[in-house]
């Protein structure tokens, strides 16, 4: 029986004619399991990844290798894209196995969803230290049916040292001097001869964009306690214009470098790194790469719904061949069929770009904002349930049985925000407020449902504070789009939200500044008073393009109509905010106290 023929995520769909009885992710698994009383063997991957390719070559298409699988295990395919949380709870359990976490992941469990053992890629013969994947099958069996006792001890101790990592939160989010002290940190770590940071003192690779710290670095707040951060990440992102990870045809920025010099790219092209990348120029002052990185995610990734691609892959076909990077290197591409996109419309990375693009057409090219809008109300269209909550992802319009997360109703209520900011259109506020709305509760703040049910009948879920890696994580992105919304004046909550999330992850966060960028960055917006810039009149006005070019958390420009509009729909800083005498109005506001309305551009600075 095929389960995987209309899946809707591209890597299952790849793996549908294995000779593998693959289940996708879901209860049916490990019942099955129970029943037959053997593990399940969960793999973990995602469409873009070369090695989980490799592996799917070697061994899931491999008829004898299948064939052990199928007789002594239930086997789930994971789109680690589409489950976020079981990749991250995984993830967790794995880092007990081995230091080399990554993808694929090859985990394996008993029916009752616990852990007992953990690697990421196995070849198909040994590569000393390194076992083959059939030693690891068989070594797992052997286990399993002559010493169960220890693998049900291995799996009850694991479950219960996971459980009690979660840490209490802080008494207090972090203060500016805390703040400033993480940002001190992270630039001390930079690499000085090639820019971005080094993975360790020997300046370990790969090396990524990291977009989360160069964010957080970026603040304005920090300016003065930390004078170099900014340009700490203005280096980064000139040495990464500048090299082989920019792709200087299509645009974009490919995943990341396995040399030090940001030379010899993993050549998957992903929308976070890219709708990171566009916000990280944009608050540099650089609109070539802006514009260039926005071009990439339009021109290539955006799909004929208007939905938003998740990656484009590193493997093309070659003159008959799977061929890794070729279609990137090659002088002239025009005759070659381009790498598959995985078409994949995730919600939450969507209203990443959808932010991103917001704040590139407002500052650039205005079709930036078309596609941002284009692409919001695909998702909303594609991504809602009928009872109104979120999906994670849908692909070709077929929503997804997946829930969303955190990092879905943050992330596409934050880029509903800019497109409402960069538009004048209050609806889209209202939506990205609604969104937030259903993940605040009396027992915390978590998605509707509160979370992958299977993950929380098993007890499975991370209990970790989840790291920002190539994006935001859900608390910290979610915490953002709060943050956002107490800027505009929605209310006093918001930012109580956000300063909960902050605190739950502040000790960590703080003592690990390079892998928790995202949160910090949404700490300091909650130690500096916030500034925000209103205009209100002509969109074209002397004194909106002004305001387009102030470094401020909040910068709208509105017509008198659409300032009445936010007003009405309780945006509180909208309040009495009018065109005086018909001309084109900015209101300069700290902390949401305004400076004397001018009609004057040169009062903007």
């Amino acid at each position: 029986m095929n389960r995987l023929a209309n899946a809707s995520s591209p890597y299952l769909r790849a793996h549908a004619d294995n000779p593998v009885a693959w289940f996708p992710w879901g209860a049916e698994a490990f019942a099955l399991a129970a029943e037959r009383d053997v593990p399940v063997m969960v793999s973990i991957g995602y469409s873009t990844c070369h090695w989980c390719h490799v592996m799917a070559r070697e061994s899931f298409q491999d008829a004898e290798t299948a064939a052990e699988l199928n007789a002594g295990f239930v086997s789930i395919k994971v789109d680690r894209e589409e489950h976020p949380d079981v990749d991250a709870a995984y993830l967790d359990a794995a880092s007990a196995f081995t230091p080399h976490l990554g993808w694929p992941l090859t985990v394996f469990a008993s029916p009752e969803g616990r852990v007992f053992y953990a690697g990421t890629y196995f070849p198909p013969a040994p590569r000393p230290p390194q076992p083959s994947f059939r030693q690891v099958l068989a070594a797992v069996r052997e286990a399993w049916t002559e010493r169960r006792d220890e693998v049900d001890a291995t799996g009850a101790s694991l479950s219960e040292a996971l459980a009690a990592a979660a840490s209490a939160p802080a008494d207090a989010p972090p203060n500016l001097d805390q703040l400033a002290a993480a940002a001190r940190t992270v630039a001390a770590r930079e690499d000085r001869e090639y820019a971005g940071f080094a993975a360790g003192p020997a300046f370990e690779t790969p090396k990524f964009p990291n977009t989360p710290v160069l964010r957080f670095l970026q603040h304005p707040a920090l300016s003065s306690e930390v004078p170099d951060a900014a340009a700490v990440a203005s280096r980064a992102l000139a040495a990464m214009a500048g090299s082989d990870l920019h792709d200087a045809v299509d645009g974009g920025f490919f995943r990341y470098a396995t040399r030090r010099d940001w030379s010899v790219p993993h050549y998957e092209r992903m929308l976070t790194d890219n709708a990171g990348l566009i916000e990280v120029a944009l608050a540099a002052g650089d609109e070539a790469s802006a514009t260039d990185a926005a071009r990439f995610v339009v021109d290539v990734l955006q799909l004929p719904s208007g939905g938003i691609a998740a990656a484009q892959d590193s493997e093309s076909i070659i003159d008959g061949v799977r061929n890794e990077g070729g279609y990137y290197r090659a002088a002239n591409r025009s005759g070659l069929q381009p790498p598959a996109l995985d078409a994949k419309v995730v919600s939450g990375w969507n209203g990443h770009a959808i932010a991103a693009l917001a704040a590139a057409g407002a500052r650039t090219d205005p079709r930036f904002v078309e596609a941002a809008r284009w692409a919001a109300d695909a998702v909303l269209e594609s991504n809602v349930a009928d009872d109104g909550t979120l999906r994670r992802a849908s692909l070709e319009e077929i929503r997804s049985a997946a829930p969303a997360t955190l990092e879905d109703y943050g992330g596409l209520a934050r880029g509903l925000l800019a497109l409402a900011r960069a538009t004048g259109e209050v609806a889209y506020a209202e939506r990205a407020r609604a969104l937030v709305d259903l993940c605040l509760g009396d027992d915390g703040i978590h998605p509707p449902g509160g979370g992958d049910a299977v993950l929380v009948a098993q007890g499975m879920q991370s209990h970790a504070v989840p790291t920002d890696g190539a994006s935001p994580s859900g608390p910290s992105v979610f915490a953002a789009a709060a943050l956002d919304l107490w800027r505009l004046g929605a209310g006093e909550g918001y930012h109580d939200a956000a300063e909960s999330l902050v605190r739950a992850a502040a000790e960590v966060a703080l003592s690990s500044p390079l892998a928790h960028g995202a949160i910090l960055e949404v700490a300091v917006g909650l130690a500096a008073a916030p500034r925000q810039v209103v205009v209100v009149g002509e969109a074209d006005a002397e004194i909106a393009e002004a305001a387009r070019r102030v470094n401020a958390d909040v910068v709208a420009i509105v017509s008198p109509a659409q300032a009445h509009a936010f007003a009405e729909a309780g945006f509180e800083l909208f309040e009495s905010k009018v065109a005086q005498g018909g001309e084109a109005t900015a209101y300069d506001c700290r902390a949401f106290a305004c400076a004397l309305p001018t009609t004057d551009p040169a009062r903007l600075v």
